[in-house]
Protein backbone atom coordinates (compact mmCIF):
# COMPACT_ATOMS: atom_id res chain seq x y z
CA UNK A 1 0.00 0.00 0.00
CA UNK A 2 1.34 3.45 -1.08
CA UNK A 3 1.86 6.12 1.57
CA UNK A 4 0.08 9.06 0.73
CA UNK A 5 0.24 11.34 3.30
CA UNK A 6 1.37 14.58 2.65
CA UNK A 7 4.23 16.57 4.46
CA UNK A 8 2.26 19.39 6.65
CA UNK A 9 3.50 22.73 8.18
CA UNK A 10 3.28 23.18 12.14
CA UNK A 11 0.63 26.13 10.76
CA UNK A 12 -1.34 23.29 8.97
CA UNK A 13 -1.17 20.55 11.96
CA UNK A 14 -3.13 22.86 14.26
CA UNK A 15 -5.51 23.66 11.17
CA UNK A 16 -6.07 20.22 11.01
CA UNK A 17 -6.46 19.80 14.70
CA UNK A 18 -8.92 22.52 14.84
CA UNK A 19 -11.08 20.78 11.56
CA UNK A 20 -11.52 17.61 13.29
CA UNK A 21 -12.96 19.37 16.53
CA UNK A 22 -10.18 20.12 18.64
CA UNK A 23 -10.27 23.54 20.41
CA UNK A 24 -6.93 25.27 21.00
CA UNK A 25 -7.11 28.51 23.27
CA UNK A 26 -3.33 29.62 22.93
CA UNK A 27 -1.90 28.93 19.19
CA UNK A 28 1.28 30.29 20.50
CA UNK A 29 1.72 27.54 23.02
CA UNK A 30 0.39 25.03 20.97
CA UNK A 31 2.68 25.80 17.57
CA UNK A 32 5.53 25.95 20.03
CA UNK A 33 4.54 21.89 21.28
CA UNK A 34 4.21 20.66 18.00
CA UNK A 35 7.63 21.86 17.07
CA UNK A 36 9.29 21.03 20.16
CA UNK A 37 7.78 17.92 20.68
CA UNK A 38 6.33 16.74 17.69
CA UNK A 39 2.88 15.74 15.95
CA UNK A 40 3.43 12.24 15.95
CA UNK A 41 4.40 11.96 19.58
CA UNK A 42 1.43 14.14 20.91
CA UNK A 43 -1.03 12.21 19.50
CA UNK A 44 -0.74 9.62 21.69
CA UNK A 45 -2.10 11.45 24.19
CA UNK A 46 -4.97 12.83 22.22
CA UNK A 47 -5.81 9.74 20.67
CA UNK A 48 -8.33 9.09 23.94
CA UNK A 49 -10.34 11.95 23.12
CA UNK A 50 -11.59 11.11 19.30
CA UNK A 51 -14.51 9.44 18.81
CA UNK A 52 -14.94 5.97 18.09
CA UNK A 53 -17.41 3.92 15.82
CA UNK A 54 -18.94 0.62 16.51
CA UNK A 55 -17.38 -1.56 13.11
CA UNK A 56 -18.48 -5.30 13.54
CA UNK A 57 -17.26 -8.13 15.98
CA UNK A 58 -14.70 -10.30 16.48
CA UNK A 59 -15.19 -14.00 16.49
CA UNK A 60 -15.84 -13.99 20.16
CA UNK A 61 -18.78 -11.68 19.44
CA UNK A 62 -17.01 -8.83 21.02
CA UNK A 63 -17.66 -5.57 19.53
CA UNK A 64 -15.31 -3.45 17.59
CA UNK A 65 -14.57 -0.42 17.42
CA UNK A 66 -12.66 1.98 15.19
CA UNK A 67 -11.22 5.49 16.16
CA UNK A 68 -12.74 8.61 14.00
CA UNK A 69 -10.82 11.69 12.79
CA UNK A 70 -13.31 13.90 14.93
CA UNK A 71 -12.46 14.86 18.78
CA UNK A 72 -15.11 14.47 21.65
CA UNK A 73 -16.90 17.77 22.21
CA UNK A 74 -14.83 20.22 24.15
CA UNK A 75 -11.11 18.52 23.89
CA UNK A 76 -8.92 20.66 23.68
CA UNK A 77 -5.17 20.87 22.75
CA UNK A 78 -3.96 21.50 26.41
CA UNK A 79 -5.61 18.30 27.36
CA UNK A 80 -3.18 16.42 25.48
CA UNK A 81 -0.26 18.69 26.40
CA UNK A 82 -0.69 18.19 30.14
CA UNK A 83 -1.43 14.28 29.78
CA UNK A 84 2.18 14.47 27.98
CA UNK A 85 3.28 16.49 30.63
CA UNK A 86 2.06 14.30 33.10
CA UNK A 87 3.17 10.58 31.59
CA UNK A 88 7.00 12.61 30.83
CA UNK A 89 7.52 13.06 35.38
CA UNK A 90 6.00 9.77 35.29
CA UNK A 91 9.24 8.35 33.18
CA UNK A 92 11.58 10.36 35.08
CA UNK A 93 10.24 9.19 38.17
CA UNK A 94 10.57 5.84 37.49
CA UNK A 95 14.08 6.33 35.22
CA UNK A 96 15.74 6.60 39.52
CA UNK A 97 13.61 3.62 40.66
CA UNK A 98 14.84 1.21 37.80
CA UNK A 99 18.47 2.50 38.34
CA UNK A 100 18.51 1.73 41.85
CA UNK A 101 17.34 -1.70 41.09
CA UNK A 102 19.57 -1.99 38.34
CA UNK A 103 22.59 -1.39 39.81
CA UNK A 104 21.09 -3.48 43.05
CA UNK A 105 21.15 -6.62 40.60
CA UNK A 106 24.95 -6.13 39.30
CA UNK A 107 26.15 -6.18 42.89
CA UNK A 108 24.21 -9.42 43.49
CA UNK A 109 25.28 -10.95 40.44
CA UNK A 110 28.69 -9.97 40.68
CA UNK A 111 29.02 -11.01 44.08
CA UNK A 112 27.61 -14.08 43.70
CA UNK A 113 29.19 -15.06 40.79
CA UNK A 114 32.88 -13.28 41.22
CA UNK A 115 33.05 -15.68 44.20
CA UNK A 116 32.91 -18.72 42.12
CA UNK A 117 35.50 -17.30 39.36
CA UNK A 118 36.36 -14.32 38.41
CA UNK A 119 35.12 -15.17 34.53
CA UNK A 120 32.20 -17.10 35.42
CA UNK A 121 30.15 -15.11 33.05
CA UNK A 122 31.95 -16.22 30.12
CA UNK A 123 32.58 -19.60 31.40
CA UNK A 124 28.82 -21.81 30.50
CA UNK A 125 29.85 -24.64 33.20
CA UNK A 126 27.35 -26.79 35.75
CA UNK A 127 29.44 -24.63 38.50
CA UNK A 128 27.88 -21.46 37.49
CA UNK A 129 24.43 -21.96 35.61
CA UNK A 130 21.97 -24.14 35.39
CA UNK A 131 23.01 -26.54 32.40
CA UNK A 132 19.09 -27.26 31.46
CA UNK A 133 18.76 -22.99 31.42
CA UNK A 134 21.78 -22.07 29.97
CA UNK A 135 21.74 -24.35 27.08
CA UNK A 136 17.90 -23.97 26.11
CA UNK A 137 17.29 -22.73 22.34
CA UNK A 138 17.81 -18.70 22.50
CA UNK A 139 14.17 -19.03 20.90
CA UNK A 140 11.73 -21.27 18.96
CA UNK A 141 14.21 -23.67 16.69
CA UNK A 142 17.01 -21.94 17.08
CA UNK A 143 20.15 -23.58 17.27
CA UNK A 144 22.24 -21.04 19.58
CA UNK A 145 21.43 -21.66 23.14
CA UNK A 146 20.36 -19.22 25.79
CA UNK A 147 23.99 -18.89 26.59
CA UNK A 148 25.48 -18.17 23.77
CA UNK A 149 23.08 -15.73 22.46
CA UNK A 150 23.79 -13.80 25.89
CA UNK A 151 27.68 -13.75 25.36
CA UNK A 152 27.15 -12.68 22.07
CA UNK A 153 25.00 -10.14 23.52
CA UNK A 154 27.71 -9.53 26.49
CA UNK A 155 30.21 -8.87 23.71
CA UNK A 156 28.51 -6.31 21.61
CA UNK A 157 27.88 -4.43 24.73
CA UNK A 158 31.71 -4.48 25.71
CA UNK A 159 32.87 -3.39 22.30
CA UNK A 160 30.42 -0.65 21.78
CA UNK A 161 31.45 0.94 25.27
CA UNK A 162 33.01 4.32 25.75
CA UNK A 163 33.61 3.84 29.22
CA UNK A 164 37.11 4.41 30.48
CA UNK A 165 37.37 1.70 32.77
CA UNK A 166 36.69 -0.51 29.73
CA UNK A 167 39.69 0.26 27.84
CA UNK A 168 41.95 0.61 31.50
CA UNK A 169 41.08 -3.11 32.28
CA UNK A 170 42.09 -4.02 28.07
CA UNK A 171 45.18 -2.18 28.41
CA UNK A 172 46.42 -3.26 31.84
CA UNK A 173 44.89 -6.63 32.17
CA UNK A 174 44.71 -7.93 28.93
CA UNK A 175 41.10 -8.73 26.97
CA UNK A 176 38.67 -10.32 29.33
CA UNK A 177 36.81 -8.29 31.95
CA UNK A 178 36.26 -9.66 35.65
CA UNK A 179 32.42 -10.46 36.54
CA UNK A 180 32.60 -7.21 39.06
CA UNK A 181 33.42 -5.07 35.94
CA UNK A 182 31.76 -6.66 33.22
CA UNK A 183 28.48 -6.21 35.02
CA UNK A 184 28.81 -2.46 34.50
CA UNK A 185 28.39 -2.70 31.45
CA UNK A 186 25.47 -4.80 30.82
CA UNK A 187 21.94 -3.54 30.39
CA UNK A 188 19.12 -4.28 32.69
CA UNK A 189 18.12 -6.71 29.72
CA UNK A 190 21.05 -8.48 29.82
CA UNK A 191 21.28 -8.98 33.35
CA UNK A 192 17.79 -10.29 33.28
CA UNK A 193 18.56 -13.26 30.92
CA UNK A 194 22.14 -13.85 33.20
CA UNK A 195 19.88 -14.21 36.04
CA UNK A 196 17.86 -16.50 34.39
CA UNK A 197 20.88 -18.37 33.26
CA UNK A 198 21.40 -19.86 37.46
CA UNK A 199 20.82 -21.94 39.59
CA UNK A 200 17.49 -22.56 41.13
CA UNK A 201 19.44 -22.21 44.28
CA UNK A 202 21.38 -18.94 43.24
CA UNK A 203 18.08 -17.57 41.84
CA UNK A 204 16.23 -18.01 45.42
CA UNK A 205 18.72 -16.61 47.52
CA UNK A 206 18.58 -13.62 45.29
CA UNK A 207 14.88 -13.37 44.83
CA UNK A 208 14.47 -13.66 48.77
CA UNK A 209 16.82 -10.47 48.80
CA UNK A 210 13.67 -8.21 47.68
CA UNK A 211 11.62 -10.02 49.75
CA UNK A 212 9.99 -12.68 47.15
CA UNK A 213 9.87 -16.55 47.98
CA UNK A 214 9.82 -17.43 44.82
CA UNK A 215 12.66 -17.66 41.95
CA UNK A 216 10.81 -17.96 38.78
CA UNK A 217 7.89 -14.62 39.62
CA UNK A 218 11.34 -13.00 40.57
CA UNK A 219 12.65 -13.45 37.38
CA UNK A 220 9.86 -12.61 35.36
CA UNK A 221 9.85 -9.74 37.45
CA UNK A 222 13.15 -8.91 36.45
CA UNK A 223 12.08 -9.38 32.73
CA UNK A 224 9.10 -7.08 33.31
CA UNK A 225 11.38 -4.26 34.34
CA UNK A 226 13.62 -5.12 31.47
CA UNK A 227 11.04 -3.95 29.24
CA UNK A 228 9.50 -1.07 31.48
CA UNK A 229 13.00 0.09 31.18
CA UNK A 230 13.29 0.13 27.53
CA UNK A 231 9.91 2.10 27.52
CA UNK A 232 11.60 4.64 29.77
CA UNK A 233 15.22 4.86 27.70
CA UNK A 234 12.97 5.74 24.87
CA UNK A 235 10.91 8.35 26.18
CA UNK A 236 7.49 6.04 25.12
CA UNK A 237 4.40 6.70 26.48
CA UNK A 238 3.37 4.89 29.60
CA UNK A 239 0.19 5.66 31.36
CA UNK A 240 -2.21 3.93 29.86
CA UNK A 241 -0.88 1.58 27.26
CA UNK A 242 -1.24 -2.47 27.52
CA UNK A 243 2.01 -3.77 28.58
CA UNK A 244 3.19 -7.01 26.01
CA UNK A 245 3.36 -9.74 28.72
CA UNK A 246 1.61 -9.60 32.21
CA UNK A 247 3.95 -10.27 34.97
CA UNK A 248 3.41 -13.29 37.10
CA UNK A 249 2.41 -13.04 40.67
CA UNK A 250 3.28 -15.40 43.82
CA UNK A 251 -0.03 -17.33 45.09
CA UNK A 252 -2.36 -15.91 46.86
CA UNK A 253 -1.87 -14.44 50.21
CA UNK A 254 2.27 -14.61 50.09
CA UNK A 255 2.96 -10.90 49.20
CA UNK A 256 -0.44 -8.91 50.21
CA UNK A 257 -0.74 -6.33 47.69
CA UNK A 258 -0.41 -8.48 44.56
CA UNK A 259 -3.99 -10.17 46.13
CA UNK A 260 -5.72 -7.30 44.33
CA UNK A 261 -4.39 -8.28 40.80
CA UNK A 262 -4.92 -11.71 41.25
CA UNK A 263 -8.74 -10.67 41.95
CA UNK A 264 -8.96 -8.32 38.59
CA UNK A 265 -7.27 -9.81 35.51
CA UNK A 266 -7.49 -6.85 33.75
CA UNK A 267 -5.15 -4.80 35.30
CA UNK A 268 -2.12 -7.53 34.88
CA UNK A 269 -2.18 -5.64 31.35
CA UNK A 270 -1.78 -2.23 32.70
CA UNK A 271 1.54 -0.34 33.75
CA UNK A 272 0.37 0.37 37.25
CA UNK A 273 1.57 -3.36 38.05
CA UNK A 274 4.70 -2.74 37.16
CA UNK A 275 4.84 0.44 39.28
CA UNK A 276 3.86 -1.94 42.12
CA UNK A 277 6.55 -3.98 41.32
CA UNK A 278 9.43 -1.65 41.54
CA UNK A 279 8.35 -0.20 44.59
CA UNK A 280 8.40 -3.49 46.24
CA UNK A 281 11.44 -4.08 44.87
CA UNK A 282 12.98 -0.39 45.63
CA UNK A 283 12.15 -0.73 48.95
CA UNK A 284 13.74 -3.60 49.86
CA UNK A 285 17.06 -1.99 48.50
CA UNK A 286 16.31 1.49 50.25
CA UNK A 287 14.02 0.54 53.07
CA UNK A 288 13.85 4.39 54.26
CA UNK A 289 13.43 5.65 50.82
CA UNK A 290 10.87 8.08 50.02
CA UNK A 291 9.99 7.02 46.24
CA UNK A 292 7.36 5.66 46.18
CA UNK A 293 5.78 8.16 48.15
CA UNK A 294 6.95 11.02 45.49
CA UNK A 295 5.39 8.77 43.05
CA UNK A 296 2.17 8.92 44.68
CA UNK A 297 2.16 12.26 45.16
CA UNK A 298 3.08 12.42 40.97
CA UNK A 299 -0.14 10.29 40.29
CA UNK A 300 -2.23 12.86 42.64
CA UNK A 301 -1.76 15.39 40.33
CA UNK A 302 -3.22 13.32 37.44
CA UNK A 303 -4.73 16.27 34.79
CA UNK A 304 -8.57 17.42 34.69
CA UNK A 305 -9.57 17.86 31.37
CA UNK A 306 -11.54 20.03 29.29
CA UNK A 307 -13.37 17.47 27.16
CA UNK A 308 -16.16 15.97 27.66
CA UNK A 309 -14.42 12.49 27.69
CA UNK A 310 -12.86 12.08 31.25
CA UNK A 311 -9.90 10.27 31.66
CA UNK A 312 -8.54 9.03 35.17
CA UNK A 313 -5.84 7.29 36.45
CA UNK A 314 -8.14 3.86 35.90
CA UNK A 315 -6.18 3.57 32.30
CA UNK A 316 -2.94 2.57 34.04
CA UNK A 317 -4.76 -0.05 35.59
CA UNK A 318 -4.28 1.96 39.12
CA UNK A 319 -6.63 -0.47 41.47
CA UNK A 320 -9.38 0.96 44.09
CA UNK A 321 -7.82 0.13 46.79
CA UNK A 322 -4.13 1.01 45.57
CA UNK A 323 -3.66 4.06 48.44
CA UNK A 324 -4.06 1.08 51.22
CA UNK A 325 -1.09 -0.52 50.41
CA UNK A 326 1.33 1.92 48.65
Amino acid sequence: MAYNRPWKSFDEQLDLLRQRGMSVTDEAAALDYLQRVGYYRLSAYWYPFREFETVGRDNRGRTIHRATDQFVPSTQFVDAVRLYLFDKKLRLCLADALERIEISLRVDLAYLLGERSAFAHVENTKAHFHPRFANRPSRKGSPVSQFDAWLSKYRGLVARSKEDFVRHYHDNHGDELPIWVAVEVLDFGALSQLFGMLHVKDQQAIAFRYGVSDWKVFGNWLFSLSYLRNLVAHHSRLWNRNITTKPKLPERGEIPWCDTFIDSESTRFKPFLLLAITRMLVKSICPETQWHQRLAEHLATFPEQHSARKLNLHGMGVTEDWQTWW
